[in-house]
């Protein structure tokens, strides 16, 4: 047995203004050949499933790439290019049993809307008997175009995504059996109108939680896989929004039927997945006024990347104005500031303009950088292992990293964009979240007003 395994994902906010070049890939994630292997094996991943899975198959596994960037803006022309033409280069040369694919779902690029769509249907074209496996993210826009030409497709059923193996290792499984004859796997697909906010998809709340439970209950009722998808809504494509995808064995109305079971669950929801924010100053009163900490300030976004630019201060100016003590931020991107400190040495006292390096277009938004007068409390090369629940045991690197004591503030800077989903971004700068007072993590939240049709399904 012969099985092409790679990875090419990215979450993309068309309204971004940050570049999405090949560069971008590289900082978080590009890796070829048998680096794959060596970067993924053992954590907690999609293509850790899909090697370990392999591996018992006694396959031969071919890795042409593994790709992922942190969120921000479309998608460059030649960096897509690139990465899907690694992929269909090595497909191109024959000779594989069956495929295995972690992408996202919510790729957009210059000239191809649909990241994952145009790739499958690509691959599809070159292979037209080849059997597929996809794992999606929870926020995918999954098209039809991406279902046709996949031979299973699922999706995380954990927000935060602590289930990316079990997911990976499922799908992959689906997969060897129809390999071995075992399975015929047939998909339904379908979506609503639906742009659900992302603070609104967490699995452990109402109304993601118990629509995630849907699927389980689906698959323990006989689906091979059953995947809701909240979507996502800064990806300004036709078909944005929620979606849902289910796998049956050879009985494509029963999928069909459980397919519409989810999306009319989840229609009937839909006030409850529109999020009613808060006035910031209010917010940050009332975390000053909560007796017991700690308090968490968090992205009204999927992610820092998602939702901003990572280096906006509104925030860390209100708290700041308040007079809050015993605050942890991660992280302000700004890798002018961390020379500068880095430069002053720990224990130096600095001052400088930080953040604000950036403007948001779309919205109409200047960079306003923050003039701050602190203490380089650490200084750090930014590479650190993932312990906690998500992406564990994957190196991260934030570039050269330092942290800003400011009266009763700690600032994380980094010179590479990175989501604080692990606490590893604090607990590696020598920072207990658990014993802060509040922890926030910093963005400006970029959207814009659209008017477009939207799809049904049939």
């Amino acid at each position: 047995m012969r099985l092409l395994l790679a990875m090419m994902k990215h979450e993309t906010n068309t309204f971004s203004p940050v570049r999405t070049d090949l560069d971008r890939f590289r900082d978080w994630a590009l890796v070829e050949g048998d680096a794959v292997a060596q970067t993924f094996a053992g954590t907690n991943h999609p293509l850790a499933a899909y090697l370990d899975l392999a591996r018992e198959k006694g396959a031969e596994i071919v890795t042409p790439l593994a790709a992922e960037a942190m969120p921000s803006g479309p998608v460059e022309a030649a960096a897509y290019d690139y990465m899907s033409g690694r992929i269909l280069d090595t497909l191109a040369k024959g000779g594989f049993d069956g495929a295995m694919l972690d992408l996202h779902g919510a790729m957009v690029a210059h000239g191809e809307p649909d990241g994952e769509g145009g790739l499958l249907e690509r691959m599809r074209h070159m292979a037209p008997g080849l059997p597929i496996a996809v794992t999606c993210d929870l926020h995918a826009n999954v098209t039809e175009r991406m279902v046709v030409n996949a031979t299973a497709l699922i999706g995380y059923k954990t927000y935060p995504h602590v289930d990316m193996y079990d997911v990976g290792a499922q799908v992959g499984r689906i997969l060897l059996r129809a390999l071995g004859g075992e399975a015929a796997p047939v998909m339904a697909w379908g979506n609503v109108p639906l742009l659900a906010q992302t603070l609104c998809m967490g699995t452990a709340d109402a109304p993601m939680g118990p629509l995630q439970e849907m699927t389980r209950a689906e698959e323990a009722g006989g689906a091979l896989a059953a995947s809701l998808f909240g979507g996502f809504p800064l990806a300004d494509i036709r078909d944005a929004g929620l979606s849902a995808v289910v796998v049956s064995d050879g009985d494509a109305a029963r999928a069909g039927a459980a397919c519409d079971r989810l999306l009319a669950a989840a229609w009937a929801e839909r006030e409850n997945f529109v999020y009613r924010g808060e006035d910031l100053a209010a917010a940050v009163a009332r975390a000053k006024s909560t007796p017991e900490g700690p308090v968490i300030l968090l992205d009204h976004a999927d992610n820092v990347g998602s939702g901003g630019t990572q280096d906006s201060m509104a925030v860390i100016a209100e708290v700041l104005r308040q007079g809050l003590e015993d605050v942890a931020v991660a992280a302000v991107w700004d890798p002018r500031a961390v020379a500068v400190m880095g430069e002053a040495g720990v224990g130096a006292q600095v001052t400088l303009e930080l953040g604000g390096k950036t403007d948001m277009p779309a919205i109409g938004a200047k960079g306003e950088p923050l003039r701050l007068t602190g203490r380089v409390r650490t200084l750090s090369d930014g590479r650190w292992i993932v312990r906690g629940p998500m992406y564990t045991g994957v190196e991260v690197d934030t570039g050269p990293s330092a942290v800003l004591e400011v009266g009763g503030m700690r600032i994380v800077v980094v010179s590479k964009h990175h989501e604080p989903w692990d606490v590893g971004i604090f607990t590696s700068l020598g920072i207990d979240p658990a014993i802060a007072g509040i922890c926030c993590s910093n963005h400006a939240s970029i959207t814009a007003p659209v008017s477009r049709p939207w799809p049904r399904r049939p």
